[in-house]
């Protein structure tokens, strides 16, 4: 009886941009396929108002992406007090799967005028006019008023109940006060009204990933302390003093984001949580301005970014050179480098494999895609799931060694080897490599394996030794 040799596939690496869940950019109340906004405006709060569907998923002057980004008011979503429209999420889940992508949704409590106010049925129980404040927009309602974490955390919880862990969602973005829902004012909150608002989402949404405004280091903490969140901001891309009637050479990429990351505690985050930035303005006013479009990307890509909305604006066209490289580093980007495995394999034997993995981005994969292994010849497969956690592949190598377990029952005969990160709910190829390999049906070929009888397979503490 023999020992049989080991295979090392190391597959190419390859150049594209990659369209793989959860990263990228976005669409803005909007999908895949749609018609952008026109000029320099985009609309939001309000429910989506759908366009017609061709069938042809291509963005004309816009990236593909896999993520549709719905934002709108709490008065839409409960006009009536108990009366929720899950019709409006269900219907921007529903065309968001036909368009191959999750929905990210923020529920707003308000916008910045009165007819982006809280719920009717809310305002005219309160019976007092908005108070304000000095710092920016003001609040429309007042968040010490204990209904309005009963109220509006009522709300939050129901969502939480019906969506949490949805696969089709990809994550919730917590708004809790100021206009748009962009916590402007958070860092006036009293520690109880902060708690009461935050913990909405976070006892809420155990599954689902949370992203939260960078506002003040109460808030952030809390959240923090509570789940692992990740962040956002609204004006990537502000790089230019005296953009603002009310200060004086100030703006969010030099003055506010990189101090107020640390503060907050926020700067490892990443880590655990996706980091999902949007546009200042959009990207034409960038263009327009003269804003040094790398050094906004690079900016980004130091912070972990792992999506980006653009508005569904359109992308001028001598940029987009840098926008593909933005897109090959914006979030995970996986590469296969080195896979090991015995030629051979005997019925009821364990094929044991060593594997070197890259990622060649700024931030994990934050949902949970199962690696699985897969040998399939003409007759026969046979699909092996693993217990690789991807979210742990943080930016630069991580090894993963491990045995599966071959049936007793196996057909004896030749096997092509694969290799895929799956969908948890399918079992289809869910992501892209930057490898080369990827077959037809998304799974990447590694090499062929024998099952046959009267075998000795190798230990896979032998792989990595010295020379291979």
């Amino acid at each position: 009886m023999g020992t049989c040799k080991i295979i090392n596939a190391r597959p190419k690496l390859i150049d594209d941009v990659l369209i793989n869940p959860g990263i990228g950019f976005m669409t803005f109340q909007r999908f895949n396929g749609d018609k952008l906004n026109e000029g320099k405006g985009w609309t939001e709060g309000s429910p989506i108002v759908y366009q017609d569907f061709d069938g042809n998923l291509e963005n004309e002057n816009h990236p593909a992406t896999t993520i549709a980004y719905f934002r709108v008011y709490w008065k839409y979503m409960e006009p009536e007090k108990g009366n929720y429209r899950w019709d409006l999420i269900d219907h921007a889940i529903a065309t968001a799967r036909q368009r191959k992508q999750t929905l990210l949704l923020r529920i707003a409590p308000y916008g910045a005028n009165d007819k982006e106010d809280v719920p009717a049925w809310y305002r005219e129980a309160l019976g007092t006019p908005p108070p304000r404040f000095d710092d920016g927009p003001g609040w429309m309602v007042d968040p010490e008023d204990p209904t309005y974490a009963e109220h509006f955390g009522r709300f939050i919880r129901a969502l939480g109940s019906r969506y949490d862990g949805h696969p089709d969602l990809e994550s919730i973005d917590l708004s809790i006060v100021g206009s748009w829902g962009e916590g402007i004012g958070s860092n006036l909150l009293s520690q109880t009204a902060r708690e009461a608002l935050v913990s909405a989402y976070t006892d809420s949404f155990k599954e689902t990933p949370l992203i939260m405004l960078l506002t003040d280091d109460k808030t952030n903490g809390f959240g923090l302390s509570q789940a692992n969140v990740g962040w956002r901001v609204d004006c990537l891309g502000d790089v230019c003093g005296k953009a603002w009637d009310h200060v004086d050479d100030w703006s969010h990429m030099h003055d506010y984001y990189p101090q107020q990351l640390i503060r907050s505690g926020m700067q490892d985050a990443w880590q655990k949580a996706p980091v999902s930035l949007e546009v200042c303005w959009v990207i034409q006013h960038w263009k327009d301005k003269g804003w040094d479009v790398d050094y906004i990307i690079d900016q980004s890509l130091k912070w972990h970014i792992s999506s980006f909305n653009a508005k569904s604006s359109p992308v001028p066209k001598e940029w987009e050179p840098h926008i593909d490289r933005w897109l090959k580093r914006m979030g995970y980007r996986l590469a296969l480098r080195k896979f090991s495995f015995p030629e051979a394999v005997k019925p009821g034997g364990k094929l044991a494999f060593a594997s070197w993995w890259e990622n060649l981005g700024v931030a994990p994969c934050y949902k949970k895609f199962p690696l699985a292994l897969r040998l399939k010849n003409d007759q026969y497969h046979k699909v092996f799931f693993t217990d690789a956690n991807i979210n742990q592949w943080l930016p630069g190598d991580s090894i993963y060694d491990n045995a599966i377990w071959i049936p007793a029952d196996m057909p004896l005969g030749h096997y092509q080897f694969e290799i895929a990160i799956l969908t948890p709910h399918t079992g289809q190829p869910a992501i892209q490599l930057a490898n080369t390999g990827r077959q037809e049906d998304g799974w990447y070929a590694l090499g062929n394996v024998e099952v046959q009888l009267e075998l000795e397979s190798p230990d896979v503490s032998e792989y990595w030794k010295l020379p291979f």
